[in-house]
Formats: C-alpha cells, structure tokens, sequence
C-alpha cells in the first residue's frame, strides 16, 4: 500500500483523516500547514497526496502548480470545504486526480483513496534530466542542451510529454495514453493534433530528423529509444 501525505490545517480533521488511514493499513505523513505541507510534497517519498486547499502559508493550488512543475504526474485528492465548480474545475485542469468536499464520511474516503491509488499504480515516475545522443534535456530548468555548447528551451507541456516518454522508455505510447496523461483530456470526447504537433517539435528539438531515437509505431503510437 502507497505511503500517503496529508496536508490539512483543522487538527481535528487532520487527525480523523489519519488514523482512518492509519487504521486501515496504510503508512501516512502529515503537515498543519502550507510551508511545512509544500516541503514535504517536493521532497518527501510517497504515493498519494490529499490537499486541503485553504492553509496558512501557501495555499492548496501553490502546492499544486509547484507539483505540476517539479513532480508531474504526481497523484492528489483535494479536501476541500470549497465545493463550487469553479474550484473544482481549476484543481482537476491543474492536476488532482479527484475532489473530495467536505465534510464526507470516512467510507467515502477510503474508497475515493483507493480507487484514485488504483488508477495511478502504474504512473511512471517523475526524472529530472534525461541524456540522448548529442545532448542532455534538463527538465528543471527547461532546457535541452547540446554537446557543442548550444542550447534550446523547451515549452512547459514539450517537458512534461518528453518527461512521461523518457518515463515509459522503451514501450509504445498510445495518443490516448498521452492526452490523459499529459493533457489530463477524455481521448473519447475529443479529437486533435495536438499529440503529433509536440511530437514534431520535440524531434526538431532532439536533432532527430530520422527518428532514431523518437519512432512512430503504426497503429500503436510512439516510442523512445537510445540508438
């Protein structure tokens, strides 16, 4: 069972959220806070973070954009007393996986944690640099640079698509699988290029005109690979 990380500033709510989960078997780190919340999501190790939105210090969504830049694709429940569509709309398009209001029921969230835990089991991790032939992409500071010294920047989603590749290296890579995954978008209810735009870019980025390190699989999507 994943680790989880509770960030919640009502100690009584704090402290019933934990030990429901605590006594169902599951490890739990926690934080009163936004600054000590917002330390523990960057750096701790853990599978699954529910957030309050409304802290002292940064806030709920602080502690999201900063996951989204430094740990994408990193799994989040909102607990939040804020139940207007508005708020969950921006918490879900900014990358919670789910949107728990309060007050809810200890039966409802652990099915909510399971179920959220269950869907993202299988969720590469996050790296922070990747090396290919002739370079070294940066994904911390946005940036492929060359092994002649030159360099370019990359877009925010071009970061996020190569990182989630670099994550599945060596597997095909479905349009569909990318567009929920990086887009956080239905595949069902929507029909684009987007997926084979960024794709080109990134190939114009990595000097991967032959698409020996970038490849399209007919019928299966893409794959990344060292030469």
């Amino acid at each position: 069972m994943p680790t989880l990380l509770v960030i919640e500033d009502d100690n009584a709510v704090r402290r019933g959220v934990v030990d429901a989960l605590r006594f169902s078997g599951y490890d739990v780190l926690e934080a009163a806070n936004g600054n000590s919340g917002m330390q523990l999501a960057l750096t701790a190790n853990y599978g699954l973070l529910l957030l309050d939105l409304v802290l002292p210090g940064p806030s709920g969504f602080d502690i999201l954009l900063a996951l989204k830049q430094r740990r994408p694709g990193q799994a989040v429940i909102i607990l939040s007393a804020r139940g207007e569509e508005n708020d969950r709309v921006r918490g879900l398009a900014m990358g919670a996986d789910d949107y728990i209001v309060k007050p809810f029921s200890v039966r409802e969230l652990l099915a909510r944690v399971n179920a959220v835990s269950r869907r993202t089991s299988e969720r590469p991790a996050a790296v922070a640099s990747w090396r290919f032939p002739g370079g070294t992409a940066d994904f911390e500071r946005h940036i492929i640079c060359y092994d002649d010294g030159t360099s370019r920047e990359l877009a925010e989603r071009e970061v996020e698509l190569l990182r989630y590749l670099v994550s599945c290296m060596g597997r095909a890579v479905s349009r569909d699988e990318l567009l929920r995954q990086v887009w956080n978008l239905d595949p069902k209810h929507i029909e684009t290029r987007t997926v084979d735009m960024h794709i080109a870019h990134l190939r114009q980025k990595l000097r991967d005109s032959d698409q020996a390190i970038l490849r399209t699989i007919r019928g299966k999507g893409y794959v990344l690979t060292i030469p």
